[in-house]
């Protein structure tokens, strides 16, 4: 009876390294394939180009494997346990970082049975991360950017957002990465948010939608260039119906997976202001035709137009924000974003306890700004779906680039403030090409 060899896997791209652990596995017996299901790649990278089904039919056409079986964590043990694999093969590349701890599981695991781990010399030059970064970007249209919300929606459990305000703090959306070594795992942002408020602030411009769409155009533009994320957009009111069509099939041109849009009217007033200031809301019958018009304008399914209750904002209450939703789910909305200044997080709390009875799948926004003591997975606990960061790298940039400027001043030369800074030659390789 030949020995079973069993090889985890994920990759939308086979190169030679994958080759060559697959012919150093035919050596040892018939080779299983575990391949890692989209749900199990999205938990520790992005979500892979190809879906599971695609990716299964690639490797069940390549010599010297036997059987293809489906992975549904990173975690190879219920795998293992179920097969008895006689050998389980790898690359020597995972001896470090996020994926030791796996592989440790993987040697006690097979110990059970006397099992054994060959590793496989990593194959130099080639690199599965790096192949698909460079096609990202080519294969980065807007039809295959705008899809890549409701996919995310459909793999993740909850979707993290960042403000990107331009192409820098973009770059730092795209790349930002944080290995947590305990629990195996890679985070990163899923999407990006272009907010209204930190358009303006960058220009030097109040936030009463002074800052147009043509010029929020060029700012989505420049974040695209040098990104591959989703992009959700902060809409405002929307603006008059008449406009709101153009606009909602302008973004969908360009490769935006959303608008969100909230129920004021009037000019804008900062929601942080809460009633502290007049916070009109719009009629609800006339907000959903406004959705309703958004929705019959489109040309895709993709792109998706979220109704942002403000009844909390304005005081009106948990019913009132429960009775719009309706409305506006009624007219079409792909998904409701709800909003509070208050820093308890209690009425988000009640109000998603709530809508969840009513509606169990429809996705739920929330940006918590003000109650930001509460993790992502507790905000997902109480029913929200995407998590929106949505002013910090703006936040964050103001008090250092001040601080950089009053050491200048203070000392009447910038080396003081050389501490504060990136040296010139990171600045200078910082963007891909400037080398």
């Amino acid at each position: 009876m030949s020995k079973k060899v069993y090889i985890a896997m994920s990759a939308d791209f086979i190169h030679e390294g994958h080759i060559n652990v697959i012919e150093q596995g035919a050596k040892y017996g018939d080779v299983i394939i575990g391949l890692l299901t989209d749900e199990a790649i999205a938990t520790y990278k992005r979500v892979p180009l190809l879906n599971y089904e695609s990716r299964k039919r690639i490797f069940e056409n390549i010599k010297n494997i036997k059987e293809v079986v489906k992975q549904d964590k990173l975690d190879y043990t219920e795998n293992l346990l179920k097969i008895k694999p006689d050998y389980v093969i790898h690359g020597d590349d995972w001896r470090t970082g996020v994926q030791s701890l796996i592989r440790q599981k993987v040697i006690d695991t097979l110990k059970q049975w006397s099992g054994q781990l060959i590793e496989v010399p990593y194959t130099k030059d080639v690199s599965c991360t790096d192949l698909e970064q460079k096609y990202r970007f080519l294969s980065n249209t807007p039809d295959n950017r705008r899809k890549k919300l409701k996919k995310l929606l459909e793999l993740k459990p909850y979707i993290s957002v960042m403000e990107a305000s331009n192409g820098l703090s973009g770059l730092i959306v795209e790349n930002a990465k944080y290995e947590n070594e305990q629990n195996n795992t890679v985070k990163e942002f899923d999407a990006m948010w272009v907010s209204s408020l930190c358009d303006s602030t960058f220009k030097g411009k109040p936030d009463i939608e002074l800052v147009d769409l043509t010029s929020r155009i060029n700012t989505i533009n420049e974040i695209m260039e040098v990104t591959t994320k989703p992009i959700i957009l902060d809409g405002d009111t929307g603006g008059k119906i008449e406009h709101f069509t153009y606009n909602v099939r302008t973004l969908e041109r360009l490769g935006v997976s959303a608008i969100i849009i909230e129920d004021k009217t009037g000019l804008k007033k900062n929601s942080l202001f809460g009633t502290e200031v007049e916070q009109k809301l719009d009629d609800p019958d006339n907000f959903a035709a406004k959705i309703r018009a958004g929705k019959q304008a489109l040309v895709t399914r993709d792109f998706m137009i979220f109704a942002r209750l403000e009844s909390l904002i304005a005081g009106m209450g948990i019913d009132d924000a429960l009775y719009r939703a309706r409305k506006y789910l009624d007219a079409g909305a792909d998904g409701i974003m709800i909003h509070s200044k208050e820093k308890d997080g209690k009425e988000i709390k009640e109000f998603l306890k709530q809508f969840r009875k009513e509606y169990a799948k429809v996705p739920v926004i929330v940006v918590p700004t003000s109650y930001n003591q509460f993790t992502e997975s507790e905000l997902h606990d109480w029913g929200a779906d995407i998590i929106i960061h949505a002013n910090h790298l703006l936040r964050s940039a103001y008090p250092a680039m001040m601080k950089t400027a009053k050491s200048i001043l203070e000392n009447g030369r910038s080396k003081e403030a050389d501490e504060y800074c990136m040296s010139i030659k990171e600045i200078l390789t910082l963007i891909p090409g400037g080398k």
